[in-house]
Formats: C-alpha cells, sequence, structure tokens
C-alpha cells in the first residue's frame, strides 16, 4: 500500500514562519529524522520526498502552487502515483481551533479554507483524512488574512513546538494503520 502525507502552506521565506503554513512545518517536523529529502518536482508544482516507513511506501508533499491553489498539486500526484484518495491525509491549519489542539476528520467541509476548497474541488469530494492543527483566532481588530499571513507571537512557539511533536506521533500512529475513530478518540481535544 502507498500513502500520502500533504502539508499544506505556501512557498518561499516569506511565508516560511506564517501560521497558515503550519502544515509544510508538520511536514519537516514528520521527516526531520527519517533522512527522506526533499526534490521540487516541476510538473506537479511540489516539493515530494518519499520513504517506506512501518514497510509502506509514503510520500510526503509540499504544494508550491500556493495555499488557495492546492489541489492542483495534490490531484496531479494522486493521478500520477496512483494513490487512493483514503490513503492521503492533509495537515493543514484551523482557525476554529486554539492553538495546541488537534483534531482528525475522516470528511467535512471547507470550513472556509481556501487550500481545502481547492482540494475539495479538484478531487472532486471531501472524503478524505485530514489532521487540522489549532492556531487560534485573531486578536480583536486584526484581519484574518493578517492573522494566518502572521509569524506565531514568542508566547505561542513553545505551544507550536509541543504541537508539532503531537502531530509527529498522530502521523506516525496514522502510518500504523490505527483506524481513524482510534486517532480521533486519541487526539482530537
Amino acid at each position: 500500500m502507498v500513502k500520502m502525507i500533504v502539508g499544506l502552506g505556501n512557498p518561499g521565506s516569506k511565508y516560511e514562519k506564517t501560521r497558515h503554513n503550519i502544515g509544510f512545518m508538520a511536514i519537516d517536523r514528520i521527516v526531520k529524522d527519517l533522512s527522506i529529502t526533499f526534490t521540487e518536482e516541476k510538473t506537479f508544482k511540489a516539493l515530494v520526498g518519499s520513504g517506506f516507513i512501518h514497510q509502506e511506501k509514503v510520500y510526503f508533499v509540499k504544494p508550491l502552487t500556493f495555499m488557495n491553489n492546492s489541489g492542483l498539486a495534490v490531484r496531479a500526484l494522486l493521478m500520477y502515483y496512483n494513490i487512493a484518495i483514503e490513503d492521503v491525509l492533509v495537515i493543514y491549519d484551523d482557525l476554529d481551533m486554539a492553538i495546541g489542539k488537534l483534531r482528525f476528520r475522516e470528511k467535512g467541509s471547507a470550513g472556509g479554507h481556501n487550500g481545502i476548497k481547492s482540494l475539495i474541488h479538484l478531487l472532486g469530494t471531501s472524503d478524505f483524512n485530514r489532521l487540522k492543527v489549532g492556531i487560534g483566532r485573531p486578536p480583536k481588530g486584526r484581519s484574518v488574512v493578517h492573522h494566518v499571513l502572521g509569524e506565531f507571537e514568542k508566547d505561542e512557539a513553545i505551544a507550536i513546538d509541543l504541537i508539532l511533536d503531537k502531530v509527529d506521533k498522530a502521523v506516525d500512529d496514522y502510518l500504523q494503520d490505527v483506524s481513524m475513530e482510534d486517532l480521533m478518540r486519541r487526539y482530537n481535544g
């Protein structure tokens, strides 16, 4: 079986440490100790790394299409590698969850997230596994755009580091074929 773990974000150093890039940060944390290197796949407009984990081939993907067009890269890669939609896990930021919270979901709406809207539109389904990482709502007077494209505050850095460790563990459990029901019981908070 082949699996794909997709982290959503925006390419470039300008966005590297922003809240909207928590998906990219998660992928980087997951592969840190796995000796996986990324190659820019220009045909697919994505950074792709792969390796065998728990005797399964796993592709790690960071779309370079910018958040709002994430579905372009993901659809192309799924078709090329012939990966079933049920073998995909998408990691992304969620405004409606506090920093430090995780939530697995098997399907659902985009909830206003443009990256997920793109995936739903281009994949033709909302039935794909997700791991949402809380980034919290903007403080009063700050726009959503400035919040998601802003960097984490210093006092948030510890919580983000801890949650990325938790994401690493959660994805390892996912790759060990822990059922989605069990993942939701263990990690949804």
